[in-house]
């Protein structure tokens, strides 16, 4: 199987059994499909691999079985040789949102504007709302986000000098809203940084998110403030058991 190419042919006029039983619906190649959902490439093959839709296999990016469940093919042609290509209407649940429809530019753009008003909270308790609005995400990292604490700007920088690519309060691919504070698409990891050891309320809602790690076995590497003053010892290492290089 040849590698994914950088760019993908558009499938038009291919059409199969998509997601939605009984309905024909046109598959597209992820370049055309990030194009459809107004993201870029780069953003789209990261949810992907967040929602564990595609897997490397040696050299190549194949479907997962859940990849395969959710529609996604394989098409071959002379110039491209074989790629994957996904329905028009995927259900993608990531930073933006995606209805079950083919007007996607329209919902795709005010998806993106409700998140970037507001964040949302892991559970709909108003202690937990109180928690988020007490703590602004007001301190700006050396490549953009903006975080919490200068402990996740610290983390933050450390992760972008190091070129690693990462996301910032990113949304766990499951049914509860849970949002992490780091997250490497390359190794699949979550990181967490536990910074109030006095509050019980904090303590509450680690217990609740370290549960929903362990219950959907995802990576996670748990940091504390002693580990914030040594990231250069701690990060690595820990990076390396996930497969991730540093630097």
């Amino acid at each position: 199987m040849k590698k994914l190419p950088t760019r993908e042919p558009s499938v038009q006029g291919s059409s199969a059994k998509g997601p939605s039983k009984g309905l024909s619906v046109k598959k597209l190649s992820t370049t055309a499909l990030s194009k459809a959902l107004g993201l870029s490439a780069k953003a789209l093959f990261a949810q992907l691999l967040e929602l564990q839709l595609i897997q490397k296999a040696g050299d190549d990016w194949v479907l997962t079985a859940v990849g395969i469940e959710k529609g996604g093919d394989y098409k071959v042609s002379k110039r491209f040789g074989k790629y994957i290509v996904w329905p028009e209407n995927i259900e993608l649940q990531a930073d933006v949102s995606v209805q079950k429809t083919s007007v996607y530019s329209t919902v795709i753009r005010k998806g993106a504007a409700k998140v970037a008003e507001s964040v949302e909270t892991f559970t709909s308790k108003p202690e937990a709302l109180g928690f988020r609005e007490k703590f602004k995400a007001e301190h700006r990292s050396a490549d953009g986000h903006f975080v919490r604490s200068k402990a996740e700007m610290l983390i933050d920088n450390w992760l972008y000098m190091a070129e690693i690519a990462h996301a910032y309060e990113r949304k766990l691919p499951i049914e509860e809203t849970v949002y992490s504070d780091f997250y490497i698409p390359a190794g699949k990891v979550y990181i967490e940084y536990w910074g109030y050891k006095n509050n019980s309320k904090y303590l509450a809602r680690k217990q609740t998110k370290l549960s929903l790690y362990e219950k959907y076995g995802f990576n996670l590497i748990e940091l504390n403030d002693k580990d914030v003053q040594n990231l250069d010892d701690v990060l690595p290492r820990w990076l390396l058991k996930y497969g991730v290089q540093a630097y």
